[in-house]
This record gives structure tokens, C-alpha cells and sequence, in this order.
């Protein structure tokens, strides 16, 4: 009863449109000072949560990501992939797909990702008579691949608050992001080969192949050395995300494309992005932690090891709760107010913690792209100029291909555990 009184005043509080950081910690105050508990609990229970060498990670993605963005990299990334990919069928869409892959292993946001590859793709693609809702769900799609390709920062905050190794959940991710990678090129050929208004690409000469990928090579350099450092255990993923910092101004900076005001718009839009994420971070550890006091992980998961004995119709419930609550939550939120009441039942159902990171991940994702609070959608619609039914139509295929991705996963376990486990 009590977690239905708390669940309804959560959803009434989002009806009212509060922001998701302060319901959540406002709820969580109410509920600490209910129960009663020292409010002097909740500064100390802040600043043990933003305390957190790994937590540097995420302002330092964040800042790498926007110095890139503000470089003009991605219009570099996918002219060199359009180059050498574009006159094979759907040959723009695999470049597109290709470059969304590029830039989320440098970004690790799906905001970004999108916005970027989105600017250079739809006047593209659209050109050369592809469906206009097909492009826009491309990219929306195409998008979500900044929270699964390592650096992720969803995958950073999973580790931190379930205390599992972030460098296994980032080798853990890119077996998973390849697989989608390449569903989504299958299915962007397929819509080609079928698609009556398809126009084919010339092919790109030698010279113009060379020229574009030398000016891309700094930057997968950087990602193959942001990845490769955290592998090999070189460096943590915030120290790599530092160094990769430096290393964007520098590309940046070589190429005259960084001057002080795009610095600072970059470091502007870094801080705000950050501020949200760790203003959610906040009102979500206030409000585990009340949800904690009262018992009410506890409770679900012996409720749910009591009735569900089968780690399939677990993960089957876990993943109808999912998508449920994507239509109302943003995946940070997801993340932040299910793992912790989730968690405690993986081990008495002996799922891998690891692997059921990966899982969920992929599932936040298909939130992305789901109305009506699928981020991407709205970052789409506004890069696309384009109205939200137009994004939603193109979008659909892609969330039943990411939705196929996570019955993937749990028939062969190994999409995510081979890399981190074997290699």
C-alpha cells in the first residue's frame, strides 16, 4: 500500500509538470521527514552522492562531446563514411548509421549524436529521394547509440550506483552496439532495394576518399584511444575522459575550427547538461534512499522472487515495466529510480548484473525514440524542421528492431559478455 501511496503522488507530481529532479528529491525529503529522520540526513546523503571520482566522468564526456559538436566534426565523420559507403544501396543510410556509431563512441550522448549527424544527414538523404520519415527515424535512432557505444553515460551512472566495474560495462556495450549497428544498416539496405523513390549515389573518386578520411582520422583515432585506454586498464574512464578533452581541443584547435567563443558556448552547454544530470542524480539519491528506508526494494523483490521463481518471466516483467514507464520518463530518470529498487533481485535469480546492464540500457533507449517523451523524437523534430507524427512514423521499425535486439540478448548472453568475459 505504501508503495502505491508513493508511486501516485510521484506520477501526480509529474502531471503538475515538476521538474523529474525535484519531485524526486522533494518526495524523497517528504517521505525521510515522515518516517521521522534527522533531515540533516539529506545534505550528507548529497554530498556522499556528488562525492564520486567516477561521477568526473560525465562533465568530462560531456565537455569532449561539445568541443567536437562545435567543431564541425561530425560533418567530417560522415563525409569520410559517405565517401567510401555511399553509392552501395541505402548507401546514405549506412553512412549515417556508420557516422552516428563514430560520434557516439566520442560523445556518449544520444542528444548529441543526433543533433549533430542530424544536421549533416536529413538535407542529404532527402536530396537523394529518401522517405522523409524514414531519414528522421534513421537518425532518431541512429542517435541512441550514444548510451550503448562505450563512453556511455548512462552505463557510468549504472556502475556507480549498482558498484559494478564501468570498464566491464563498457566492453560489455560494444557487442550490443554493433549488433544494432548493424540491424539498423540491414534494415536501411532492405527500405533501399524496396523503397520506389531511392536514388543511388555516384561513387566517390580516390582523391576525394583520401582527402575526407584523413580529416576524419584525429577523431577515430581519439575514439579507438578513449576505448583502448579503458581496456587495457591504461586509464580510468575519467581520467580518458579528461585526456580526451584535451585532445578534442587540440584536433579542434589544429584544424582552426575552435575559437574562445565557441569554447565557451562548449563549455556552456556542457555545464548545463551537466547541471541536469546531476540535479537528477541528487533527487534520485534522496529519493532511494527514503524508498530504502521503508523498505520498499526489499519488498518488491522478495514480492517479485516470491512470484516469479523464472529468470525469464522476470526480465519479461522487468522489460513490460520498462517500456511502460518510458512513456512518461526520460532514461536517466528510468535508470535512476528502477535499478536501485530492481537490483537486489538479480542475484536471487542468478542474472548477471553486468548483463542485465546492457539490458536495461537497450530498453532506455527504445524510450528514446517512444512517445510522447522520447527525447530524440523532439531533438529530431526541431533539427528536421519536421512535425512530431513525421519522426514517430519513421521511428517505429527502429524501436521493433531494438525491442528484437534485447529477446537477442537474452537467448545469447554472449552479444555482451563475450568481450568483457573472453577477451
Amino acid at each position: 500500500m505504501t508503495a502505491l501511496l508513493i508511486l501516485a503522488a510521484l506520477l501526480a507530481l509529474m502531471l503538475l509538470r515538476v521538474p523529474i529532479a525535484f519531485a524526486l528529491g522533494a518526495l524523497g525529503v517528504a517521505l525521510l521527514w515522515l518516517y521521522p529522520l534527522p533531515l540533516n540526513a539529506i545534505p550528507q546523503r548529497l554530498y556522499g552522492t556528488m562525492d564520486s571520482f567516477e561521477l568526473l566522468a560525465v562533465p568530462m564526456f560531456l565537455l569532449m562531446s561539445n568541443v567536437l559538436l562545435k567543431g564541425g566534426i561530425g560533418r567530417d565523420l560522415f563525409a569520410a563514411v559517405q565517401s567510401w559507403v555511399g553509392h552501395w544501396p541505402g548507401g546514405l543510410g549506412i553512412a549515417t548509421i556508420l557516422s552516428c556509431g563514430l560520434f557516439s563512441a566520442v560523445s556518449g550522448s544520444s542528444v548529441a549524436t543526433a543533433a549533430t549527424i542530424g544536421t549533416v544527414a536529413i538535407p542529404e538523404m532527402t536530396a537523394r529521394g529518401y522517405n522523409r520519415p524514414f531519414v528522421l527515424g534513421l537518425l532518431a535512432a541512429g542517435g541512441t547509440l550514444g548510451i550503448l557505444i562505450p563512453p556511455s553515460i548512462p552505463l557510468i551512472l549504472y556502475g556507480i550506483v549498482t558498484e559494478n566495474s564501468i570498464p566491464t560495462l563498457f566492453m560489455a556495450g560494444i557487442g550490443p552496439g554493433l549488433f544494432l549497428l548493424a540491424a539498423f544498416i540491414l534494415y536501411a539496405i532492405a527500405w533501399a532495394r524496396l523503397g520506389p523513390d531511392y536514388q543511388p549515389c555516384a561513387r566517390a573518386s580516390w582523391a576525394e576518399r583520401r582527402r575526407s578520411t584523413l580529416r576524419a582520422a584525429p577523431t577515430v583515432l581519439l575514439a579507438a584511444g578513449i576505448i583502448g585506454s579503458i581496456y587495457l586498464g591504461v586509464a580510468t574512464p575519467s581520467e580518458s575522459a579528461g585526456i580526451g578533452f584535451v585532445l578534442a581541443l587540440a584536433i579542434t584547435g589544429a584544424m582552426g575550427r575552435m575559437s574562445r567563443e565557441k569554447l565557451v558556448e562548449a563549455v556552456h552547454d556542457a555545464m548545463k547538461t551537466t547541471t541536469v544530470v546531476f540535479l537528477i542524480i541528487a533527487g534520485a539519491k534522496v529519493f532511494s534512499y527514503a524508498i530504502t528506508l521503508y523498505r520498499i526494494p526489499q519488498d518488491i523483490s522478495s514480492a517479485l522472487s516470491a512470484g516469479i521463481s523464472e529468470p525469464g518471466l522476470f526480465i519479461l516483467a522487468v522489460g513490460l515495466v520498462l517500456l511502460f514507464i518510458g512513456f512518461f520518463l526520460e532514461s536517466l530518470s528510468m535508470l535512476l529510480i528502477m535499478v536501485p529498487v530492481l537490483y537486489p533481485s538479480l542475484e536471487s535469480m542468478g542474472i548477471d548484473p553486468i548483463w542485465f546492464g546492457i539490458f536495461f540500457v537497450v530498453l532506455i533507449e527504445t524510450a528514446l525514440i517512444t512517445p510522447p517523451v522520447g527525447m530524440n523524437l523532439f531533438i529530431i523534430q526541431g533539427v528536421g524542421k519536421a512535425r512530431l507524427s513525421e519522426v514517430v512514423r519513421g521511428a517505429w521499425p527502429f524501436a521493433l528492431i531494438m525491442l528484437a535486439t534485447t529477446v537477442a540478448l537474452w537467448f545469447w548472453p554472449a552479444i555482451a559478455l563475450y568481450i568483457p568475459y573472453r577477451l
